[in-house]
This record gives structure tokens, sequence and C-alpha cells, in this order.
């Protein structure tokens, strides 16, 4: 697949609410994962690594209250969507996030993701 290809499907997949999917198909086994400075698991390595993120992220969460993937924007090997979620965290209460997702491709796999955001936005 090349990059606009890997964009719509994770889109696809991430509009299900099928993330680990998305992980399975589209993840490089050394793919890495960063989040802001001073975030949970700031910086993860490897498809284990980044599929273990994803449960204990799921974990955390009591309800979704709303989830919106924007389209995708390709340039080159990159690409870049933004997520609108509201969300009831367990013991934290309801949230609102807005978030911009940047990837990186390479040979039709993801091989880097990073999240840019603001909870309470």
């Amino acid at each position: 697949m090349n990059t606009q290809e890997v964009a719509n499907r994770l889109v696809e997949l991430c509009r299900q609410g099928n993330y680990e999917q998305a992980q399975n198909e589209l993840y490089c086994e050394n793919a890495c994962s960063i989040e802001p400075k001073g975030a949970p698991n700031e910086r993860v390595e490897g498809i284990e690594a980044i599929r273990q993120k994803g449960k204990q992220w799921e974990a955390s969460v009591e309800q979704v209250h709303s989830a919106e993937v924007s389209e995708p924007i390709v340039a080159g090997n990159h690409f870049s969507l933004s997520m609108r979620n509201e969300i009831t965290f367990k013991g934290m209460g309801r949230m609102k996030i807005e978030e911009i997702c940047n990837y990186k491709v390479k040979d039709g796999k993801i091989i880097e993701e990073q999240f840019f955001y603001d909870m309470g936005a």
C-alpha cells in the first residue's frame, strides 16, 4: 500500500473503533509511538508495546460519548489527521480531547505515530 492507502485504511478502522485491527494490519513490528512530553507512555517502541499501551488506554475508559476522525492529509511518506473525542475516564470524569495525529509510513506500514493534544479543550 502507498501512504494514501495506509492513511485511508487507518481512518476507516479508527472510525469503526477497530484500533487493534489497525495496529495488526498497518503497523510494522518495530514501530514507535510518541505522546506529548510528560504523558504516560511518552515513548514506546515495538508493536507489542504499542498494543499494551492501547490496552491500558481502553482499561482507563469508562464510556466514549463521541468520537470523530478527520480525513487524512498526505505529504510524501507522512500523513496527519485530527481526532476529537469526548470520554469519561475511570476516576477522572468526562473530558474532551482534541488531537493531531501524525504518522510516518515506510514500505506500506506505519513506522511512527506521534500525538499532539490538549485534554479538557
